[in-house]
């Protein structure tokens, strides 16, 4: 067989995209917003390391670090006291900045600091940065950050692999043919839109014979547009767009024990104001959650027994090797420790004088 040599695509072994120890420092989600009460506090393990998630009585959430940091007793047997997180061992507590402010067999607590780690709310997730201090902003659908939206979740699921490579099922043109049949072909523009985005964007033309474009043609007159988010390697937005209306499916991933993954899907469309508005989104949401749970019934199929092995990529796999470089491109973290990858030094403590200094100054 005659192979054009043109079509493979030379590449280095990835240091970080499907490493199970390794990840992107970023934001993650934690758990959705209304499993967290006021005055309640819940043990979570994130990328293999141990915390607590707690919400105070000014319904701020707050995470930190698991262990009590007088003998490590685990914080998640504690309580909730206002906006403060005491221990169930011998009674310490911290505020919300993980400051000790009370140690109950002395006058004045100790200069200790438990680690908490930057927090938010958004989509009907609590979601965490995996830094020291955030360096971008939580994933957004682009052009439409300042919009609000109608918000569902979809389903929530485990797959046998790395969240990169559940990630580039997005952009894989070829599957769109070989597994889920769709009669046209998909060709995609890349553009680097922060040093943890990336966009890939297509104008899939609808004209034709095929009795799928015929279907979609009741839908939108000219093209549909389907274009793709992705935020620190694990997560990912897809817009799909037609004539008048555009909907957008999160797929919020995040590295478990094994190199495997645990996923949720967030589904949105932007709010309309008026009853018979509403009413058609919460339709198309409705709609869209059951073709999603069908549509990817194929690729979870691949997922469960697929071993990673990329040496062979051909011109049609461009799109999933410009991931992969933006992914190596990032700064990445160790799995449990969260030390910069290829870093020996201890994790950095703060002075305990800079913080009393801070609270001085405020």
């Amino acid at each position: 067989m005659n192979v054009n040599s043109q079509n493979f695509i030379s590449m280095r072994k990835p240091k970080t995209f499907n490493n199970p120890e390794h990840f992107i420092e970023g934001w993650y989600w934690v758990i959705p917003s209304q499993n967290l009460r006021i005055g309640e506090v819940k043990a979570v393990t994130i990328l293999g390391r141990n915390l607590v998630v707690y919400r105070g009585q000014d319904k701020r959430v707050v995470i930190c670090d698991a262990y009590c940091p007088h003998m490590g007793a685990h914080l998640a047997e504690g309580k909730v006291e206002g906006n403060e997180l005491r221990c169930f061992f011998h009674n310490w507590k911290f505020d919300s900045q993980g400051i000790c402010v009370e140690i109950p067999c002395l006058y004045e607590p100790l200069p200790l600091k438990l680690k908490t780690w930057p927090t938010e709310e958004k989509y009907g997730m609590i979601w965490i940065w995996t830094g020291e201090t955030t360096q971008q902003p939580l994933p957004f659908i682009l052009d439409l950050d300042q919009d609000e939206f109608d918000v569902t979740f979809g389903f929530h699921f485990f797959k046998n692999c790395h969240p990169n490579i559940v990630m580039i099922n997005a952009i894989d043109a070829q599957h769109f043919n070989t597994i889920h049949k769709l009669p046209f072909e998909i060709i995609f523009d890349k553009e680097e839109y922060s040093p943890n985005a990336i966009i890939f964007r297509n104008t899939t033309d609808v004209r034709g014979d095929y009795s799928f474009k015929k279907l979609i043609r009741t839908i939108s007159k000219r093209s549909i547009t389907y274009n793709i988010c992705y935020w620190y390697g694990s997560t990912s937005i897809v817009t799909l767009g037609f004539d008048f209306f555009s909907f957008h499916i999160m797929f919020a991933l995040r590295l478990i024990e094994g190199g495997k993954t645990e996923g949720r899907t967030i589904l949105m469309m932007k709010k309309r104001k008026k009853f018979l508005g509403k009413l058609f989104n919460q339709f198309v949401l409705w709609i869209l959650k059951l073709f999603g749970q069908n549509f990817v019934k194929g690729d979870n199929k691949i997922f469960k027994t697929m071993r990673f092995n990329f040496k062979t990529p051909i011109k049609a796999d461009q799109s999933i090797m410009q991931l992969i470089n933006h992914v190596e491109k990032q700064k990445p973290l160790t799995w449990g420790t969260w030390q910069l990858v290829r870093s020996r030094e201890v994790e950095p403590k703060e002075s305990p004088k800079k913080w009393r200094d801070d609270l001085v100054n405020d």
